[in-house]
């Protein structure tokens, strides 16, 4: 298992600050944040490590130099959008993004993306199972003529006024899961998994690795931690936020034993990316990198 991060939480690093820091704290890998552009759209989205819409073969080249020298691999190229926002321009936008993503992650032979597949959250499940049949197959089918593994996360996207009613994203549960790969059964199409958004959600966050050990191609380490007095008197019905905090490794209520040991069952050696969404760890750049520092030394007992 290759332990790194997600480079979102270094969003004031440039990409070789970035790559410096993985090595210097003995990191084997990093998830690249590469959203477009220009203003972040939310928090820990639009970070943007690699420029994908202007890479060249000499930035690219320049790139892999560095990986090279630090030791330091790409696990995956990252972008997290709605590609399926009922706003059809917004929506063409993150495809249209995605798309220059996935050509990067090829050129980089990185070969892996992680993402979302997005959710009209004005329509019902069944809806949204018919507007992901439509637009993810030529995606993933475009990603898999150029030796890229789409990896999508299992987070509902689901925070707050601006995110409700339905979440930002349809990849939230293994019913909805064996529905998709039914829809796109292309064995380059599979889970970034975060066993956090099940803790939330009240959901078993190890049997899934068994019954979809082939599809699993990219894990996340983040915690959550439950607040009981406020879940007790709002339900798992309110906005998230108002009865969980995101941890790092350790200071939640993951059981991080049985989810690593569950992932060796299964002989899962891919990358295991650590992240960091906790405030109490953004005041900054010292406590930021003391989150990484901290969150590694944690996750390394279970790892040896």
């Amino acid at each position: 298992m290759k332990l790194g991060f997600v480079s979102s939480i270094l969003a004031d690093w440039d990409f070789k600050g970035t790559i410096d820091v993985a090595s210097e704290l003995g990191f084997s890998c990093v998830e690249l944040a590469c959203w477009p552009q220009g203003k972040a759209e939310r928090r820990y989205g639009g970070v943007s490590h690699i420029d994908t819409e202007g890479l060249t073969k000499e930035r690219a080249a320049d790139i892999l130099d560095c990986c090279r020298q630090k030791n330091v691999s790409l696990s995956s190229l990252a972008y997290y959008p709605n590609t399926m926002d009922g706003d059809a321009a917004k929506r063409e936008k993150a495809i249209e993004h995605l798309y220059s993503v996935i050509e990067a992650s090829s050129s980089l032979s990185v070969g892996m993306v992680t993402t979302f597949v997005g959710r009209d959250s004005q329509k019902p499940v069944e809806a949204n199972l018919e507007l992901f049949a439509k637009i993810w197959p030529p995606i993933v089918k475009f990603a898999k003529e150029r030796n890229v593994k789409i990896a999508i996360e299992n987070c509902p996207m689901l925070f707050g006024i601006d995110q409700w009613p339905g979440g930002q994203n349809l990849f939230t549960s293994p019913v909805l899961w064996r529905e998709m790969f039914k829809i796109i059964p292309d064995d380059n199409f599979g889970i970034n998994f975060d066993p956090s958004h099940f803790v939330w959600q009240q959901m078993d966050y190890i049997r899934p690795i068994y019954e979809f050990r082939d599809r699993l191609f990219h894990v996340h380490f983040k915690d959550i931690k439950l607040l009981r007095d406020k879940l007790a008197e709002c339900g798992v019905l309110a906005y998230p936020l108002a009865f969980m905090l995101p941890k790092i490794p350790g200071l939640g209520d993951v059981d991080w034993g049985k989810f690593v040991s569950a992932l060796t069952d299964i002989g899962y050696d891919g990358a295991a990316c650590i992240e960091v969404e906790d405030r109490s760890f953004e005041g900054s750049r010292d406590m930021i990198v003391k989150s990484l520092v901290q969150s590694k030394r944690y996750i390394e007992q279970f790892l040896v």
